[in-house]
């Protein structure tokens, strides 16, 4: 069947709706969430429910093209062209629903997790989420997940329960540890090559309130606090999570007023444990003099605005990168990218402690910890077309000059940027996804920002 009767067709059979070119709302429908990303393509399928997801995957696969699953468009860099494929956006399925007793989310596939945090905490319930509320829930979890709770409880990934899913057959599923246990694992840290996810069951915490803030410091200060920073992680238990930052704030209206058009060394951190017990923890770094402290105890669903990150779709060039240590040498390679007096388009650099049960792998899934001490991340916001290649200098440069002290592995959420998807895993587990790939979607239908190639028979 033709592609444009195969897409006449899907128009009428939808009860969401299918944008094609031309039409008023096709700039809107196809917008990825970093607004650098240029999406083009063939169609924009926004779905309603199961079946719609079941109509766009068997009318791509009549018309000989692709489907390409996206709920909130993060990280849609990798993604590449979309020529041959119809962009599948999950991002009217936001249910939520809650089993206090069980201590159990059900999530739909297009929902963010803001939808979640706010559910969850009106039971004193927590999720590992992530540290934007304005992330969906299934990419996020597809590819491990890392939260503000991960030193003491691991990914994400570790702790579901279940997927609802649309295989490359157009054929409803649920995948758990008895049923499609290939794709379970797989699932659970391979990324969304596998097949479209339409609900994630997963386990919440009683968890209703933490010790959370951040300290400001002088950009100045940036050696001595990242030092001191870095020395405090080898100490803290596994139920602290903290970031090292630097960050040059922009000087726009969604910036608070004493922080916007200045820049600043910053150390975060969340904590389950007494507020007390957290204080002389924090007494070392709190001596260096920080300008600003905002440590207070705080409704769990409030860690989303924790790391300031945009709050609304932005122009960005990033990438990131999984590091062994953070030594005095390595803190001088951070400090003369980004210090004081250097003249950088880098809006943020930062360094997330990872280890506790992130090292621990406790999960089964394809990936069910990190490797390496620290995961990295920088970033530049790109408004004007020129400031492209200057952000990306920079970022590849502060990863360059990291190199000594990086990880051979890769986290597949933290990679902005076209990669070879082999760099997450290790060779058995990328056997083994290549394999599932092969078995579950051998014609390549559903494909995903970082690809896991289906192996050759």
């Amino acid at each position: 069947m033709s592609v444009h009767k195969s897409l006449d067709l899907l128009a009428l059979d939808l009860d969401g709706v299918l944008t094609l070119p031309g039409d008023p709302e096709w700039d809107q429908a196809r917008q990825a969430w970093n607004l650098a990303v240029d999406q083009q393509p063939v169609a924009v399928a926004t779905v309603a429910s199961v079946r719609d997801v079941q109509a766009v995957v068997t009318a791509a696969r009549r018309a000989g093209l692709r489907v390409a699953p996206q709920s909130t468009g993060h990280n849609a860099s990798p993604m590449g062209a979309l020529a041959d494929t119809i962009l599948l956006r999950l991002s009217q399925m936001r249910g939520v629903s809650v089993d206090p007793s069980r201590r159990v989310a059900r999530v739909e596939g297009g929902a963010q997790w803001s939808d979640v945090t706010s559910a969850a905490a009106r039971h004193g319930l927590a999720a590992l989420a992530g540290s934007s509320g304005d992330v969906g829930v299934t990419g996020y979890t597809l590819g491990g997940g890392v939260s503000w709770l991960a030193r003491s409880h691991g990914l994400a990934a570790n702790h579901v329960l279940a997927f609802e899913v649309v295989t490359a057959y157009g054929e409803p599923r649920r995948v758990d540890q008895e049923h499609d246990p290939d794709l379970f694992w797989a699932l659970r840290g391979g990324g969304g090559s596998f097949a479209v996810v339409t609900a994630i069951e997963f386990a919440l915490f009683p968890i209703s309130e933490v010790y959370a803030g951040a300290l400001f410091f002088p950009l100045e200060q940036a050696r001595e606090v990242l030092n001191a920073w870095a020395r405090w992680t080898d100490t803290v238990p596994a139920e602290i999570t903290s970031i090292g930052r630097v960050v040059r704030f922009p000087a726009v209206p969604d910036v608070p007023p004493h922080l916007a058009g200045k820049s600043y060394t910053v150390v975060e951190a969340a904590t389950t444990l007494d507020p007390v017990a957290a204080d002389d923890l924090l007494a070392p770094l709190r001596a260096l003099g920080a300008s600003h402290d905002t440590f207070a105890t705080i409704p769990v669903e409030r860690l989303d605005q924790l790391n300031m990150d945009p709050p609304a779709p932005t122009p960005i060039y990033g990438d990131g990168w999984l590091q062994t240590d953070l030594n005095a040498e390595a803190v001088e390679t951070v400090v003369r990218a980004v210090g004081s007096g250097v003249d950088t388009p880098l809006l943020a650099v930062d360094l997330r402690h990872l280890g506790g049960a992130l090292n621990s792998g406790r999960g089964g899934g394809a990936i069910d910890g990190l490797p390496g001490a620290f995961l990295g991340f920088a970033v530049g916001i790109t408004a004007r077309p020129e400031a492209i290649d200057r952000v990306r200098s920079a970022v590849t440069g502060i990863q360059d000059g990291l190199e000594p002290w990086r990880a051979p592995a890769r986290y597949l959420n933290f990679v902005e940027q076209p990669s070879d998807a082999r760099s997450f895993y290790d060779p058995l587990t990328w056997a083994r996804l290549r394999a599932f790939k092969a078995a579950y979607d051998p014609d390549d239908l559903i494909r995903s920002n970082h690809p896991i190639p289906a192996a050759q028979a």
